[in-house]
């Protein structure tokens, strides 16, 4: 297996032109798999209220939640960067929340880093946490705790205007000190210039082949989550299909008396 993955890694990989492997995870088992499979990072995202909690958007999850969900991933990972998600309301209300939060997951949980939405409005908080030793990912364009906001998940960065908003958000978010920065839902266009314009890595969801990295939830991309499929997600299987069969042919056994067979029951000569 290869060296740890690190922040100064991911940096690396951009100046090296290797592209950054990312999805996410909420729980040890699949935190295990994907860094036996050697992804280069790991996000405990706020997706976690929608694939694993069952809310309609990221809003109400936690932090307490999202300080469990990082534990249990952290406890699978030996290899790959571990970032937590800080969720709605965690950062937004000051600075020292922001930073009482963000270290709660560094201290607590075991994340490496952690990643926060917004742009320039988001780059005082970023500049306070990077300071006191808190790596901090960015997170541009469609960014879900601002759903409401937004109308719902439209795509962002159509205009020439807004574009350039969003390359200078991006531009301010690393002079902040950010280590990286997710690009969501933006025109591919839009995201080659950013991704050309920063010596830190982009990581891309739904921003097309030019970012330095992509990033897809992980329950989008094996098929266990199935209530809608954005455009950008590519079905790598279809976990689901598989665990309802697994599912009924055990229910099928019990109801016959098929399971357990007397291999598989213990006997008063063991």
């Amino acid at each position: 297996m290869s060296d740890k993955v690190t922040t100064s890694t991911l940096i690396r990989m951009k100046q090296q032109g290797r592209k950054i492997a990312s999805l996410t995870a909420y729980d040890y088992l699949t935190a295990r798999m994907l860094d036996q499979c050697g992804i280069d990072m790991i996000l405990v995202g706020d997706s976690a209220a929608m694939v694993f909690a069952g809310y309609e958007n990221t809003l109400p999850i936690t932090m307490e939640a999202m300080l469990y969900h990082t534990a249990a991933v952290k406890r699978g990972v030996k290899r790959a960067l571990v970032v937590a998600d800080m969720p709605f309301l965690s950062y937004q209300t000051s600075i020292a929340d922001a930073a009482l939060n963000a270290g709660k997951f560094l201290k607590e949980s075991g994340a490496e880093a952690v990643k926060l939405e917004g742009g320039r409005v988001a780059a005082p908080i970023v500049k306070n946490l990077v300071e006191r030793g808190i790596p901090v990912m960015g997170h541009l364009g469609l960014t879900p705790q601002s759903v409401h906001k937004f109308g719902g998940y439209k795509l962002q960065a159509r205009d020439k205007e807004s574009a350039e908003r969003l390359l200078t958000a991006a531009k301010a978010l690393e002079a902040a000190g950010c280590f990286a920065i997710v690009l969501e839902k933006i025109p591919h266009q839009v995201a080659k210039k950013v991704t050309e314009a920063l010596a830190i890595p982009t990581i891309g969801i739904g921003a097309g082949p030019h970012c330095d990295g992509q990033i897809l939830v992980v329950d989008d991309m094996d098929g266990r989550f199935e209530d809608f499929t954005p455009k950008f997600v590519r079905k790598y299987a279809d976990i689901a299909k598989a665990m309802r069969g697994a599912y009924t042919s055990y229910i099928d056994d019990v109801r016959q008396g098929a399971f357990p067979s007397m291999a598989e029951s213990f006997s008063d000569e063991e």
